[in-house]
C-alpha cells in the first residue's frame, strides 16, 4: 500500500500526532518516578566534627519524608547502638534529633521512607572532639 493511500485512511497522520506526546511523556516519566529521598545536607556534615556535649543532628533530604516510619540509629565509639528519637515537628524534608555525646568517632545510620513509598538509607560518620575551651 502506498503512503498516499495510508494518508487518506489516516494511518500515517495518527502516529505523527502522537509523536510529540510520546516524546513528552518519555521526558517527564523519569522525573516523576525518581522521588527517592536522597540526603542533601547534614549537620554535622559527613566526616565533620563537633564539640562534645549536647549536639543537634539535622538531616535534609531532596523530598518529603515520613518521620513516623523513618529511623536514626547512632553507633557509638564502642560500636554499641542506640535508636535516636526523631523530632516530630519541622519541615517535611528535614529530620532532627539531639544527643549528649562524649569525644569519639560516631556514625548515624539513617533510614527514611519517601513519599514515593521507597526506603532509602545511608550513614553520616562524624567525630566528637573534646569540649571547646
Amino acid at each position: 500500500m502506498s503512503v498516499s493511500r495510508l494518508q487518506r485512511r489516516g494511518l500515517v497522520a495518527m502516529p505523527l500526532t502522537l509523536l510529540p506526546l510520546t516524546l513528552i511523556s518519555g521526558i517527564l516519566l523519569p522525573v516523576t518516578a525518581s522521588a527517592h529521598a536522597i540526603l542533601e545536607d547534614s549537620q554535622p556534615p559527613i566526616g565533620g566534627s563537633v564539640p562534645a556535649g549536647k549536639i543537634t543532628l539535622r538531616l535534609r533530604y531532596n523530598s518529603r519524608i515520613d518521620r513516623a516510619r523513618s529511623r536514626l540509629t547512632l553507633t557509638r565509639p564502642d560500636h554499641t547502638q542506640a535508636v535516636l528519637p526523631i523530632d516530630p515537628d519541622g519541615p517535611p524534608d528535614i529530620m532532627t534529633t539531639q544527643a549528649e555525646l562524649a569525644p569519639g568517632a560516631y556514625s548515624v545510620r539513617w533510614q527514611v521512607l519517601a513519599i514515593d513509598g521507597h526506603i532509602t538509607r545511608g550513614d553520616v560518620p562524624f567525630t566528637v572532639t573534646g569540649p571547646s575551651q
